[in-house]
């Protein structure tokens, strides 16, 4: 049995995306009622996406602490449901900045979690120090933000979208791209300098926390044999 903790964590995380998705159901009926068929196949595409942690965690039979689940559904909501259907980007100049600093931050928490995955599995013989672990998290941020501004790029030749969009005078998206790079590295370098200081120091910290959590209910990823 899950500890009281861990159980309120689990429903505060179901009861929020119950909310987002209600929220983004109404979205989907409105665009299908005003013939707007890229942003209805959009909105639908990101209700499958608030979806895929725990479906991925059944498929997988892994679980993930419902707090990370929570932070990457309310940054999904935020990004691509307000940022580009809701189109806050466009409204509000720091709202790109802000979030791609928090994907920086939350993708160097997943950087953790894999390399914890391997570092402690005793079939994989690893026994990385925590300066490696950090280096490994930091890394694994900055390029899935890199492959992220391929994506938006690709998304605008290819669809006609409008994912780079024009800042500081520039129309053309690079300086978008490059402020989105550099807010991604600062985050995963936040993030990874903060989980190594702890490591390095034995100490505990909400890092540290999740990564135990996922241990405890994943025994069977760290088994000998």
């Amino acid at each position: 049995m899950q500890p009281l903790g861990s159980q309120r964590a689990t429903r505060i995380y179901r009861r929020t995306v119950i909310v987002l998705q209600l929220i983004m159901a109404v979205e989907l009926v409105l665009t299908l009622y005003n013939g707007l068929w890229i942003n209805a196949f959009l909105v639908a595409a990101i209700i499958g996406i608030t979806l895929s942690p725990a479906m991925l965690g059944r498929h997988f039979r892994v679980t993930v602490p419902a707090e990370f689940q929570l932070l990457a559904v309310l940054f999904v909501f935020a990004s691509l449901f307000l940022g580009e259907i809701r189109r806050y980007y466009d409204r509000l100049w720091w709202w790109d900045i802000a979030l791609h600093t928090s994907s920086g931050l939350l993708l160097g928490l997943l950087g953790f979690l894999l390399i914890y995955v391997l570092n402690q599995n005793r079939r994989i013989d690893l026994h990385l120090r925590p300066g490696f672990m950090a280096l490994f998290a930091f890394l694994f941020a900055v390029t899935v933000g890199a492959l992220w501004e391929i994506f938006e790029f690709s998304m605008d030749h290819f669809v006609g979208t409008n994912m780079q969009k024009p800042m500081l005078g520039d129309d053309t998206g690079l300086t978008d791209t490059m402020w989105d790079l550099i807010v991604d590295t600062l985050g995963a370098l936040l993030i990874s300098v903060f989980g190594w200081w702890y490591m390095k120091r034995g100490e505990r910290s909400f890092i540290v926390d999740w990564i135990g959590k996922f241990t405890e209910r994943n025994p069977r990823l760290f088994r000998q044999n």
